[in-house]
């Protein structure tokens, strides 16, 4: 099949109000690998780097309440540092590179429903405004 089960998208498709990191960059642990004492890094399929996972807050006001923040998992050779926060400011803005949504069916709460799973190749600084994506697809 021709379709790939991920989707380039721009920084400006999945968070048209910008974003922000609210937690720590985290390393995603390979449930399949890992055992009681020993914590294996997952690695990603398609380029081999290891996997991180930040959650972010999504700044569309309009955005339900169950999905204002998300994971974004990050493939990368070394742990990513995300954005400092602009002077006087609370919040790191962030923008992501090479976003990819992922969509899938999640049965949890006894209903299905689709359900994506986002990935980038990297974080940085929004190089436009103070949070709001820039116009130019991170492809």
């Amino acid at each position: 099949m021709a379709i790939k089960p991920r989707f380039q998208v721009s920084m400006g498709d999945v968070f048209p109000h910008g974003a922000y990191v609210v937690s720590d960059v985290e390393p995603v642990r390979d449930y399949d690998k890992s055992s009681a004492g020993r914590v294996v890094q997952a690695v990603d399929k398609e380029s081999g780097l290891l996997v991180w996972a930040v959650s972010v807050l999504d700044a569309d006001p309009e955005a339900r309440k169950d999905a204002k923040t998300v994971t974004v998992k990050i493939s990368a050779p070394v742990q990513p540092v995300p954005p400092e926060a602009p002077a006087g400011m609370p919040f790191r803005p962030v923008e992501f590179d090479g976003l990819t949504v992922t969509p899938y069916v999640n049965e949890s709460g006894g209903r299905a429903r689709i359900a994506y799973s986002l990935r980038a190749t990297a974080m940085r600084a929004p190089r436009i405004g103070a949070g709001r994506p820039s116009k130019q697809d991170a492809a």
